[in-house]
């Protein structure tokens, strides 16, 4: 009898055990910094960074000239019988906004091919899968990047997206 006892309640700790197991996340951390220097062209993601500068650099100059302009502007208006230097000077303003306004959209487009190709040469899609693949062999529910804690996998179980919205919508 007290084998029988020993035994179930062995056995019941073991089931708690196993079921206090199941509601643990286990979190993973990634220094993906690391990863992509050693599985990556530097010289690649170096001269991305550099387009990247520059032209944020010259957004930046163009925004200058431009309130530079429009405090001449400002000041044109200020004085009498200044019409034709405002009217000059409106004209410069709508002319370098449109030339900043479509300088942007085009380096936008142009880094956003350039991100795609650096993309495809890192080969992220099959860092993720690395990613997943060792996320759940060691029992991971959720892994997150190093800087910034950006997560860059997690387990559906996880994801109670279904639920914040069913309790936004009253439908609980």
């Amino acid at each position: 009898m007290k084998r029988f006892i020993a035994v179930t309640l062995l056995l019941g700790g073991i089931i708690v055990s196993l079921s206090a197991q199941k509601t643990i996340t286990r979190f993973g951390v990634v220094d993906m910094n690391r990863i992509i220097a050693m599985y990556t062209d530097q010289a690649a993601i170096k001269a991305f960074n550099e387009k990247r500068d520059r032209v944020q650099a010259e957004i930046e100059r163009q925004n200058q000239e431009l309130r530079e302009l429009n405090a001449r502007l400002a000041e044109a208006r200020g004085k009498r019988n200044n019409s034709g230097q405002v009217n000059a000077l409106e004209a410069e303003i709508q002319a370098k906004t449109q030339a900043a306004k479509d300088y942007i959209d085009t380096m936008r487009a142009e880094m956003e091919r350039d991100r795609e190709q650096l993309n495809e040469k890192m080969n992220m899609t099959q860092i993720n899968n690395a990613i997943r693949i060792v996320a759940e062999a060691e029992g991971c529910s959720m892994v997150l990047s190093r800087e910034g804690g950006t997560v860059l996998w997690n387990s559906p179980t996880v994801d109670i997206t279904a639920k914040v919205i069913q309790r936004l919508t009253g439908r609980q």
